[in-house]
């Protein structure tokens, strides 16, 4: 065999003592880490927290109420509306609640879902709850009674709906404090959902950050407003009568209306500090009326300044939202949106405004007539999408959502 010529690189073999010279070396530089780890007692894992960590706090599932309604609100959800496939009838939407509800169930306690294909994403449930609701064709599928409020809410003047953001024959809202939480379980969920659904529109919110502000602190939107002063205080008398459903298969239940309302943040932007207080009736700083020094003073409306016109002024989104029917009141629960803009635009933002009631027509549809003939803030709000579903109890360790409706 003849030799190479002096001048012939021998690539080849150089880069495989490199490689094997490499490989060793990096054997002995792992053994003599192991040794120094061995030798070096001192040198200890990090002890574990003393205290349990956000993200393992649980939410209950079962029970006489759907969570995520009076559950204190958490920083991240989803709000996904489905319509029915024509195969999908009653035998089939029993099959398709009880599989939702059981997964449902094993995911809002950090377990993962029967054909979860990522557990490791499931065991940090950080206050995760799924809700369900029904739209009117889902109840007449399953052969029941609808409220006279389970339709579209009447035309409004401010209204500039599309389509593929209203309407649907089921609810799927899935809140947790954590984004990855949120997105893992709405996988799992429309999984179990895709053979008998498909998916009409998805929005996805989002409050302050979990544990930025202490718990109860009003939600501010992004107009910089504190958005749900005037709601009323979960488990008080006051609550339930005005939330919760007393009659049929919804007794325990309730209804939801959820609006997506953009906000035109570029023309916002051109109001002064003075007139975006004037549009609310409440100041930016801390949410208190216009009459007033705190957030939750009550407003006094015949108040008026010193040439005669009302502090509060009677365009104010808090004035036309006021009745003196104490029954015309919600409890809202809404979540902020941002979305990418396009074109010249600065943001494409707004509100995703979800509201609990026992009676749409009793309690919202008058508040909503009300700033839809005279409210300031319609200046920079377009509803551009509407749903109203009915939202039924909870239900019972081996029952399943809906089973008021459907056995």
């Amino acid at each position: 065999m003849s030799k190479p010529d002096k001048g012939e690189p021998r690539s080849g073999s150089t880069r495989r003592q490199f490689l094997f010279g490499g490989a060793v070396a990096g054997v002995g530089a792992a053994a003599a880490v192991g040794i120094d780890y061995a030798l070096n007692s001192s040198h200890t894992p990090p002890a574990a927290a003393s205290t349990p960590l956000n993200g393992t706090e649980i939410v209950p599932f079962y029970g006489v109420h759907q969570a995520g309604i009076d559950t204190d609100a958490q920083a991240h959800a989803t709000f996904i509306g489905l319509d029915l496939l024509d195969s999908t009838d009653r035998s089939a939407l029993q099959r398709m609640m009880r599989v939702l509800t059981d997964d449902a169930a094993r995911l809002t306690q950090g377990r993962a879902a029967l054909a979860d294909s990522e557990p490791e994403l499931a065991v940090v449930p950080a206050r995760l709850t799924i809700t369900f609701g029904f739209g009117p064709e889902l109840v007449a599928r399953a052969g029941g009674e609808s409220p006279s409020w389970l339709a579209p809410l009447p035309a409004f003047a401010v209204d500039q709906l599309q389509s593929e953001l209203s309407d649907g024959d089921l609810l799927i809202q899935i809140a947790a404090d954590d984004s990855l939480t949120v997105a893992h379980a709405t996988r799992m969920l429309l999984k179990d959902a895709r053979s008998f659904a498909s998916v009409r529109w998805t929005q996805h919110g989002f409050r302050r950050a979990y544990g930025s502000v202490a718990p109860g602190t009003t939600m501010r939107n992004l107009f910089g407003q504190v958005d749900g002063t005037a709601n009323p205080i979960p488990g008080t008398t006051d609550f339930d009568q005005l939330v919760w459903g007393t009659t049929g298969w919804l007794a325990g239940g309730t209804s939801a209306v959820i609006r997506r309302v953009r906000m035109t943040l570029d023309t916002w932007d051109k109001l002064d500090r003075t007139g975006r207080e004037q549009s609310m009736g409440r100041t930016l700083s801390n949410g208190a009326p216009l009459t007033g020094t705190e957030e939750f003073d009550e407003p006094d409306f015949e108040a008026t300044n010193a040439i005669g016109f009302p502090v509060i002024p009677e365009f104010s989104h808090m004035r036309r939202a006021r009745s003196e029917n104490t029954d015309e009141r919600i409890f809202r629960r809404g979540y902020n949106y941002d979305i990418p803009p396009s074109g010249d635009e600065i943001s494409d933002s707004g509100l995703i405004f979800v509201s609990f009631q026992a009676d749409v027509e009793k309690q919202f549809t008058p508040i909503q007539k009300r700033l839809d003939d005279l409210d300031l803030l319609n200046e920079w709000t377009i509803p551009i999408g509407s749903a109203v579903f009915a939202i039924p109890p909870g239900c019972s360790e081996g029952g399943f959502i809906g089973d008021t409706l459907l056995t």
